[in-house]
């Protein structure tokens, strides 16, 4: 059974290019935090490493992993599976390690929906404009612009989600968006005052999406 001493999971979503893989690694290096290594049928970036970033499957072994009900959550995102499997998390959570999620809104909403006994906290990250969003995107994606464009289309969608998260931080600066993320798991796990304010997320919503 689920204590106290138990890991608490931690969810970071994001439209592509807000930067949640970066403040999950960045995260990761803090005692007792781990990150979920996730499954997916895409292939390789020229930096990424098996069994490291991701573990890169085909679409027979993944739709097996789904058929054995052995995924805690799974999505299909940009023609790409990406799912996370169960017992590595639950083994982790049990050992006092609190695990963190590099996951869309889908994922999200699935691990939500299994209403597990662990303490769960989920962050939004929203980029400052849609300008540098764009910009970000397009250094990423310097040999296919149409891919930038496709992710903006994309962003227009995956911004509606943010009101179903416990918070949302603006990554205007990486290392204030991690210390303001890492406050707020501190805040919620040992009860103590948030620095949060609502107002000021709507309004930057607004103004992505006007």
């Amino acid at each position: 059974m689920p204590s106290e001493k138990d890991g608490v999971m931690i969810i970071l979503s994001s439209p592509s290019g807000a930067g949640k893989t970066t403040l999950v690694k960045k995260l990761s290096q803090k005692d007792k935090f781990e990150i979920s290594i996730s499954h997916t049928t895409r292939q390789p970036r020229p930096n990424e490493n098996q069994n490291k970033d991701y573990y890169f499957v085909n679409d027979t072994e993944f739709k097996r992993l789904i058929k054995n009900e052995e995924f805690l959550e799974y999505a299909k995102v940009f023609n790409n599976f990406y799912g996370t499997t169960r017992t590595p998390v639950i083994d982790k959570l049990n050992k006092g390690i609190s695990v963190l999620f590099d996951i869309d809104w889908q994922g999200a909403d699935q691990i939500k929906n299994k209403k597990l006994d662990y303490k769960l906290i989920t962050f939004f990250i929203l980029p400052p404009s849609k300008d540098v969003l764009f910009e970000r995107l397009s250094k990423r994606h310097l040999d296919n612009k149409l891919i930038a464009e496709e992710r903006m289309k994309q962003f227009e969608r995956d911004v509606l989600h943010w009101i179903n998260y416990d918070y949302v931080v603006v990554n205007n600066d990486l290392n204030e968006c991690y210390l303001k993320i890492f406050n707020l798991i501190d805040a919620v796990i040992n009860n103590g005052s948030k620095d949060y304010d609502i107002d000021y997320i709507r309004n930057h919503v607004d103004k992505l999406t006007s």
